[in-house]
């Protein structure tokens, strides 16, 4: 390596006490910015902004993505920024050069077909209160789209300290989502005759504390890890080919209420999104879902076997 860049190197490894990992990281981001730099036959210290955008589109073009790209530049800046302190440059040629965004991925939800699966499976060799317990957890997920922290903190009825609370006689769910931003949720009749079916029995695992709405088998609030456990095991049993965790549902739950209805505001206010950019994504998963259905049954989709 270079004088200047094993220099910098050691200020961060001595100075500012980084990790050995990331260190190496550091090291191999710098390596290839002095590849680029002999490559183009400029010295590190005379690399200008026009030579960073250059490289940054070739490394994009050979296939890095827009977070990698964001992590290299990230090194090659704080690079410059140390070089300038030292004296070593007049102008950090890094600064205002941005990698490209990341396409957003899709969110990844189940069909109809799968989520009617998970959530009419009958499991008879489970405890009946558990299975109890799990389809309740399956319906409101689903049915009601909750985060798994709103779905956790969910009490059976509301008091000072409640964070949400499920009102039947209302039928919906009080819930705390994202910024201590508080909304009420429908809920439909099959999440509450879940409901019922569950505070019929949930009785037989309340012991110090009657406030949680769902319990584990020690009577203390279900946490977030064993939920996302049941879930894994309940799908495997009712069949379901993919890996399935709490956010899927809320995923699923946005993505056929918008197929049903089109209603991208009323699918925002449900799910407590802050911006109607966050919920747009769903049209984008409601396109798609779209395009598959008319490349299988448009006859105009595939081109004719002659």
């Amino acid at each position: 390596m270079d004088a200047p860049v094993e220099r910098y190197l050691e200020h961060l490894r001595v100075e500012r006490r980084m990790a050995a990992l990331t260190l190496e990281t550091y090291a191999h981001d710098l390596r290839l910015l002095q590849a680029l730099a002999a490559d183009g036959g400029v010295a590190l210290e005379a690399v200008q902004v026009h030579h960073v955008r250059r490289w940054s589109a070739t490394l994009h073009a050979q296939g890095r993505t827009g977070r990698t790209l964001a992590r290299i530049l990230s090194a090659w800046r704080g690079f410059y920024r140390w070089l300038g302190r030292q004296g070593q440059v007049k102008l950090n040629p890094v600064e205002g050069v941005r990698a490209p965004k990341a396409p957003r991925p899709l969110p990844k939800a189940l069909s109809v077909e799968q989520s009617m699966q998970l959530a009419d499976l009958q499991c008879d060799d489970t405890d009946p209160v558990l299975e109890a317990r799990d389809r309740c957890i399956v319906e409101l997920l689903y049915g009601c789209g909750l985060r798994i922290s709103e779905l956790v903190g969910l009490d059976v009825a509301a008091s000072a300290t409640a964070r949400g609370w499920i009102d039947l006689d209302a039928a919906e769910a009080q819930v705390l989502g994202k910024g201590s931003k508080r909304r009420a949720v429908p809920v439909g009749r099959a999440a509450a005759e879940a409901l019922r079916q569950w505070l019929a029995v949930r009785p037989r695992l309340v012991k110090d504390d009657p406030a949680p709405l769902f319990l584990g088998a020690r009577g203390t609030r279900l946490t977030p890890q064993q939920v996302r456990q049941r879930l894994k095991a309940r799908a495997l049993a009712a069949g379901v080919p993919t890996h399935v965790h709490p956010h899927m549902l809320r995923h699923s739950f946005a993505s056929h209420l918008l197929q049903s209805s089109g209603d991208l505001r009323a699918v925002q206010d449900l799910l407590g999104h802050a911006s109607i950019s966050t919920t747009q994504v769903y049209t984008r998963l409601d396109f798609q879902h779209l395009a598959k259905v008319y490349d299988a049954a448009h006859p105009r989709a595939t081109k004719r076997n002659t």
